[in-house]
């Protein structure tokens, strides 16, 4: 990627100095920050860590590039559609998301870097995704086929083929869609995709693919909100359309009969 914005605050420095701990909650306090740096970071929503839903260790450690991802790839788990909304739940599908990746599948971790549960509660997935983002720099995933490298990968609780997400789901993704676009510099409108975009597959669902377009909306206008905070804390004029533009994504979905795959490809050097 090519032509990026410049800021007062690089990307790099968005959470510099604070530590990811438990809960989502940003250790080491915002007073030894910057007005910039405490209005970037006041964008993380809560995410629970790895050690909050008791993840195993990776079988080998994950790749983590420099460079952040060109694109938000939205799934959907293809699990029931539960109406069990607590965080210990939330914890559970986790820990069984790490189980079937690793013992099934052969990885070594979770595929996808973030995970929302029907309770709108956020969990990082993939191990070092959370140190990763606040880094400005991306964990490989398996998630999208020849397209982890430059994707990350949101798996969103249910089966949305004929039914919509909760509301708690939705403003949980929106949340983290503007948390991400703000961290990476990316353009809603141009970065948010469903899997089946890239890839031949149902997911993630009709009813969530064809939010999709609401879901970029959403995360413009929050969006937009957060960059005239950030113009007024820092007094430098900060808009979207300073945003970079991006590689071309597929124009028409590939829509297959089986729900979830598939995740990784031939052009995909890292498991």
């Amino acid at each position: 990627m090519n032509g990026r914005a410049e800021y007062p605050t690089d990307r790099r420095t968005v959470l510099k100095g604070t530590a990811l701990a438990a809960g989502g909650v940003l250790l080491g306090g915002l007073l030894g920050l910057t007005p910039a740096d405490r209005a970037w970071a006041a964008a993380m929503p809560k995410v629970y860590t790895r050690a909050d839903w008791k993840a195993r260790n990776p079988r080998n450690r994950i790749e983590v590039r420099p460079q952040g991802p060109t694109h938000i790839v939205v799934h959907h788990t293809a699990t029931g559609n539960v109406s069990d909304t607590s965080t210990s739940h939330a914890a559970a599908l986790s820990r069984s998301i790490q189980r079937y990746h690793m013992d099934h599948n052969g990885w070594s971790d979770t595929g996808q870097q973030l995970t929302i549960s029907r309770g709108g509660h956020i969990m990082e997935g993939r191990d070092r995704t959370l140190r990763a983002i606040a880094d400005g720099g991306h964990v490989i995933g398996a998630h999208t086929a020849n397209h982890n490298s430059h994707t990350i990968g949101i798996e969103n609780e249910g089966t949305y083929s004929t039914v919509a997400p909760p509301d708690a789901l939705m403003r949980s993704l929106v949340d983290t869609c503007v948390w991400l676009c703000l961290v990476y510099r990316l353009d809603p409108e141009k970065a948010i995709l469903g899997h089946r975009d890239y890839n031949a597959t149902n997911c993630p669902g009709d009813e969530l693919y064809a939010m999709l377009p609401q879901l970029r909306k959403d995360v413009t206008s929050r969006l937009r909100e957060q960059l005239s905070h950030l113009s007024r804390v820092t007094g430098v004029e900060l808009t979207l359309e300073q945003l970079p533009t991006y590689p071309p994504a597929p124009t028409s979905e590939r829509v297959a009969t089986f729900y979830h795959g598939p995740a990784v490809g031939d052009l995909d050097d890292s498991l």
